[in-house]
């Protein structure tokens, strides 16, 4: 089962502020979409009248297919969103629901007929992307009793939508990028590649045209992600291992680009935080 987001609350910057303002479930892929989806997600908010928040995020190396309301209470909307290069922000208002799947890293291309990288840093109607129906699959959200159902709705609209002939070089890019986010022995491109058994270009052509993004740049989202988990925990981040363990040349380097992907230096994070 995926975790909780106490548990895991990695790719939300300030989780107690979002904690206090919505309510974040997460639900299984299930087999049909196993390798291909990370996980399905529903948040859920009711602000006060008139109170907006803006919440800030760090996502994972993955794209999102989702049925949400447009910011500020527009219509709902079925749309997909791809790998996020940089920190982005959204913002809510009213009351609302946000029913979602993030793909895997390689996920995103079993649905895709071309080269993922295309949706990087957009945000499409989902139907335009991989062919769904999507004022259908709208209502039939809109419909559904309660939350798993509208989360089988969705699981649905995907497991019709993957291409069959894609599916299973999608799965290994996700297996590769899994080792990529687990094991933290893993600091070069070529050490990925050893484990996949294959060549550094090879490995580069299947990122590039499953994920979206480069094998090392997954590398560095994920240790970006952890290392702000840490922070979160109230751990000691020894810096100048982790900027070792990823290859920079030195700490202020890894410095500089956490203080790019969360808005603060890790020392002013941490202070956000308590």
């Amino acid at each position: 089962m995926p975790k909780s987001v106490d548990e895991d609350s990695r790719g939300i910057i300030e989780p107690g502020a979002f904690q206090r303002r919505y309510q974040l479930n997460r639900y299984p892929a299930g087999p049909e979409l196993d390798g291909l989806i990370s996980w399905f997600w529903v948040v859920s908010w009711a602000l006060p009248p008139g109170e907006t928040h803006t919440q800030e995020l760090l996502t994972h190396p993955c794209a999102n297919l989702y049925v949400s309301p447009q910011e500020d209470l527009g219509p709902t909307v079925a749309e997909l969103e791809g790998v996020l290069l940089n920190r982005s922000s959204r913002r809510m208002a009213g009351e609302g629901r946000c029913v979602a799947a993030m793909t895997t890293p390689g996920g995103l291309g079993a649905f895709l007929d071309g080269p993922a990288g295309v949706y990087n840093d957009s945000v499409v109607p989902l139907g335009q992307a991989i062919g769904t129906q999507d004022t259908e699959l709208v209502h039939d959200i809109e419909q559904a009793d309660d939350e798993p159902a509208q989360v089988a709705v969705l699981r649905s609209a995907l497991e019709s939508a993957v291409k069959p002939a894609k599916a299973k070089a999608a799965r290994e890019v996700a297996a590769i990028a899994r080792r990529a986010e687990t094991d933290r022995s893993l600091r070069r491109v070529d050490q990925l590649a050893d484990q996949a058994a294959t060549s550094v270009r090879t490995l580069q052509r299947m990122f590039a045209e499953y994920a979206g993004v480069s094998p090392t740049w997954v590398l560095r989202r994920y240790r970006l992600l952890d290392a702000a988990e840490s922070v979160r925990h109230g751990n000691n981040v020894v810096w100048a291992e982790v900027a070792a363990e990823l290859g920079y040349s030195d700490q202020a380097h890894l410095v500089r680009d956490f203080s790019a992907a969360i808005g603060n230096t890790p020392a002013a994070y941490a202070r956000s935080l308590s």
